[in-house]
């Protein structure tokens, strides 16, 4: 797949018109990759497009050949044009706002839901059957509902729907994303914890035992309600450690690397809030396997993910930057012996909004409409 994506051709900035298509056959894989070569697009409705995730949807589609967005809803915000919402993204000719209820969904396709979380599993559960679906909440991530009910304070609203979905880590669920109808977008944190770790549990590289995470992000992953901890005052000039034992992501990296060990595996994991608008490292401390050296680790990463186009390993000794990633859809890591004698330490680093929201959405829902994989993704990381 990677390799046809290379051959894509040039992508072009276009502006996304409101303008309904006519009515064709529901989309299938086969269908899509039709349409992409007749120059046809796929019709994508954005839910929760006032959010930081869908907003960066639409940053995204404005690159991209073939999605295009025709339904847009934001309940707060219903009836208002989007660029009154985010001015930075007025060039784009896009629908107006309205509310989920109000939606019609006869001339889409595709799904991008941006809900928050404990809201999604009921809407998407009376959405039409025909729509493919990706969603970047919580809501459909781990596939035991109790452990969902126990994690999340209540009990999941739309359980035949869990049956059905994908958890949609690209590059380790490729092909049951690529044969998905709705899919979970991953969590920022699990994408940039289990992307290095998934490979060295399955190959048994590392223990089971003694993994510690150390994990920073950006506020924008904190959503865009309004909140006193969030403000200005509240986070400048300053770092601090929250929800210590007890992040609702714990349970989808332990579901993770528990089916790559085909054992269960308890992690230990504290996530920081950082003074910064977008951008996230973790560090990962493990224990090598008897006869394993940390040259083991950096090979192992590097065969597996060679041809990746989203996943890079540095060279020697350079650190991943936080900066280094910003806006695109790039991973980034590296692997260090640790001074303590049969440990390693490995840093990853994403951007929380793309390749931990909304790039991977859309790498998704490429490989769900039969696309190339990195098609309106090839955006650089912008610095300084």
């Amino acid at each position: 797949m990677l390799e046809t994506a290379r051959h894509v051709r040039p992508l072009s900035l276009r502006a996304r018109g409101s303008v309904a298509s006519s009515p064709r056959k529901l989309f299938s894989p086969k269908a899509a990759a039709a349409a992409a070569k007749s120059g046809d697009g796929v019709r994508i409705a954005v839910l929760g497009a006032s959010g930081y995730t869908g907003a960066e949807i639409v940053r995204i589609l404005a690159n991209h050949p073939q999605f295009q967005i025709k339904v847009m809803t934001a309940d707060r915000k219903a009836g208002e044009q989007f660029s009154s919402v985010f001015p930075h993204l007025t060039s784009q000719d896009l629908p107006r706002l309205v509310a989920v209820k109000d939606a019609d969904f006869s001339n889409v396709d595709a799904v991008f839901c941006c809900l928050p979380h404990g809201t999604t599993q009921e809407i998407i559960k009376g959405l039409p059957r025909h729509l493919k679906i990706v969603d970047l909440s919580a809501d459909f991530r781990l596939r035991d509902i109790n452990e969902y009910a126990e994690w999340y304070g209540h009990s999941h609203r739309a359980p035949e729907l869990q049956e059905e979905a994908v958890y949609g880590l690209t590059e380790l669920h490729r092909d049951d994303v690529r044969n998905a109808r709705l899919v979970a977008n991953p969590g920022c944190y699990p994408t940039s914890i289990q992307l290095p770790l998934v490979p060295l549990v399955k190959a048994k590289l590392i223990k089971l035992t003694n993994i510690i995470i150390d994990a920073k992000s950006g506020v924008s992953g904190a959503g865009r309600g309004a909140k006193e901890a969030n403000l200005y005052t509240e986070i400048a000039e300053g770092i601090h450690a929250y929800g210590i034992t007890s992040h609702r992501h714990v349970p989808e990296i332990e579901q993770g690397l528990t089916d790559a060990a085909e054992s269960k595996v308890t992690i230990s994991f504290t996530p920081h809030l950082m003074c910064m608008k977008r951008g996230m490292q973790s560090t990962m401390y493990v224990e090598l396997a008897s006869g394993v050296t940390t040259n083991d680790l950096y090979e192992h990463l590097k065969s597996t993910y060679e041809g990746e186009e989203f996943v890079k390993l540095l060279h020697g000794s350079s650190a991943p930057h936080t900066s280094h990633v910003a806006g695109s859809n790039y991973c980034v890591m590296n692997v260090y012996e640790d001074r303590i004698p049969g440990r390693a330490i490995i840093i990853s680093v994403i951007d929380n909004l793309v390749k931990g929201a909304s790039g991977q959405a859309v790498q998704n829902l490429n490989l769900m409409m039969g696309l190339p994989e990195n098609m309106g993704l090839q955006y650089q990381p912008l610095f300084p």
